[in-house]
């Protein structure tokens, strides 16, 4: 299936304000606002292409600059939505793979021969050799669906993966992923080339009015060849997993500040054309009200960068951290997303492309956030924490 091409973009590109230690517009930052400029309405393609110069640039969280890559992400997002979900599930690949390379190296009295330190067998054979090699993360679950791996005695680190696997983005375009399957009742990590005989991914299965340009179909997998990543549940386990749901958010966040950089656009030419005329009450209270919503989100976000870079984001506190800021900047998008189409009323639904595209794109993004489930999940996380401890959380 060919992608839908997305509405080419014309507003001039400006980085999104996150704030936080460092300065203002870091170096990813900097990074996206000049490709954006120079390709103002990138392809998936060349999504991917600004995200591997990213992750060469060394764009990954816990490193000191968590805070600019989140504002990068959030940058790209409020460009175009579809672009940063292109570019952000690479980018967390890389975050994986550089955290199994870190904790093998600390847990190894041996030098890894390769100068990034990273073990080259858990690696497809082309992505060992390919720095553009393009990365998806596959690991949704889905019902009356599994994945399941088997371990291949011919050689060290070997596996084969065959069943389904739902809710694969781009599976036709990136070069791998690094997908979840089960080994009996163990979930495990493995890395995958998707370019080999045995992967299948279904045609026509993606219909969605939102985010067009980044199918994500079920793939089948015929006895593929796999390599494992990390142990029996440590995709789950390590720190990183909950700093890569973080940086979802930041793009949620970056896509509202599209839809409200429009709201604020459309209260300015209204001022400007009748400057002697008092402006609409309705639109004034939608703005004070985004503005407050977008600043809850942004704090959550930065408050979150450092406690990443100061490495008290781990473990449990790392998943309650997760689940509070996930929710914080959810409940801002939608309620940005709601309160500008009220005020700015069907107009620019129906007839500003890039409006259009943003809300529909962040629309469906939004719903990665379970909603009242993964409320519920943050409520039951404090309930249990205030039983144990003694104490509230607050």
């Amino acid at each position: 299936m060919t992608p839908t091409a997305p509405p080419q973009p014309t507003e001039a590109v400006t980085a999104v304000g996150l704030g936080g230690a460092g300065p203002v517009v870091g170096t990813a930052t900097a990074l996206v606002v000049e490709r954006l400029r120079a390709r103002p309405a990138p392809s998936v393609g060349e999504a991917l292409e600004l995200a591997v110069e990213l992750g060469r640039h060394g764009a990954l969280p816990g490193l000191g600059s968590t805070a600019d890559l989140w504002q990068a992400l959030a940058t790209l997002a409020a460009h175009d939505v579809g672009a940063a979900r292109a570019a952000e599930p690479h980018l967390d690949a890389l975050a994986i793979l550089d955290q199994h390379a870190e904790e093998l190296a600390a847990n190894s009295s041996e030098t890894l021969p390769d100068e990034d330190g990273a073990d080259r067998s858990a690696l497809p054979a082309r992505a060992r050799s390919d720095r553009s090699f393009t990365w998806g993360v596959f690991a949704a679950e889905g019902p009356g669906v599994r994945l399941s791996g088997a371990r291949r005695p011919d050689a060290a680190n070997s596996w084969s993966l065959s069943g389904t696997k739902p809710w694969c983005s781009l599976a036709g375009t990136v070069d791998g992923a690094l997908v979840t399957a089960w080994v009996g009742d163990e979930r495990r990590l493995f890395s995958v080339d998707l370019r080999q005989d045995g992967v299948a991914v279904t045609a026509d299965a993606w219909h969605a009015r939102g985010l067009v340009e980044i199918p994500s179909g079920p793939v089948e997998f015929d006895e593929v060849e796999a390599h494992e990543v990390g142990a029996p549940g440590w995709y789950l386990e390590r720190p990183g997993f909950s700093w890569g749901g973080i940086g979802v958010a930041a793009c949620w966040y970056g896509g509202a500040v599209g839809v409200a950089r429009t709201l604020l656009a459309a209260a300015v030419t209204a001022s400007s054309r009748a400057p002697e005329r008092p402006a609409d009450p309705h639109l004034l209270q939608a703005l004070g009200l985004v503005d407050t919503r977008l600043a809850d989100a942004r704090r959550a976000l930065v408050e979150a960068a450092d406690l990443v870079d100061a490495g008290e984001a781990t473990g449990e506190a790392g998943r309650l951290l997760a689940k509070r800021v996930r929710g914080t900047v959810a409940h801002a998008c939608d309620e940005v997303v709601a309160r500008a189409s009220r005020a700015l009323g069907p107009a620019p639904l129906a007839t500003d492309p890039e409006h259009a595209k943003r809300v529909a794109d962040l629309g469906l993004y939004l719903r990665q956030h379970h909603g009242e489930r993964d409320d519920a999940s943050l409520g039951q996380t404090l309930l249990r924490d205030a039983v144990a401890e003694g104490r509230p959380a607050w």
